[in-house]
């Protein structure tokens, strides 16, 4: 059987980038069983509520449900576990700093294979308030209402 290659995304947390301003991101791994990977395999996956968390000089993954395998027996997983992120020491090091300052937090951004590996994208990310949000949204319309007038300059409908 060839082996895999390239990127599938499997799921993406969208919400995660309107609600926190992201600082930094880290592609990580995850521990996971066969029945999830599996699951995985199926497309099946929600990053909503999920978020990490570092216990022990170890990061751990929390409420991101992947479902139980279809086809999976008395093996299967429970949907909302802890799961085990890898990363290298340095990293984890400069995250328990980070995460010790005052309103930070590692939230997943996105679930992939990557060469037949599943690896996520961890983002050191601060909170935003909801006046940040609404002028977020003002500027993504001014934006966009730019580019529109700009097409239609160039096309010379004026």
């Amino acid at each position: 059987m060839p082996r895999e290659q390239g990127r599938k995304l499997i799921a993406q947390n969208k919400k995660a980038r309107h609600d926190y301003s992201i600082l930094d991101t880290y592609e990580v791994g995850l521990v996971l069983t066969g029945t999830e990977v599996k699951s995985l395999r199926a497309g099946r996956a929600s990053l909503v509520d999920g978020f990490a968390t570092v216990d022990g000089g170890e990061v751990w993954l929390q409420h991101v449900h992947i479902p139980e395998y279809t086809q999976g027996t008395w093996t299967n997983h429970a949907p909302r576990r802890k799961r085990k992120v890898l990363m290298h020491r340095e990293e984890i090091d400069k995250l328990i700093g980070k995460t010790r300052e005052g309103g930070l937090t590692l939230v997943p951004l996105d679930l992939y294979f990557k060469d037949g590996k599943v690896k996520a994208t961890l983002a050191l990310a601060r909170g935003k308030k909801s006046y940040d949000k609404r002028q977020d949204l003002a500027e993504r319309d001014s934006r966009r209402e730019i580019q529109r007038a700009f097409g239609r300059y160039v096309k010379g409908r004026r």
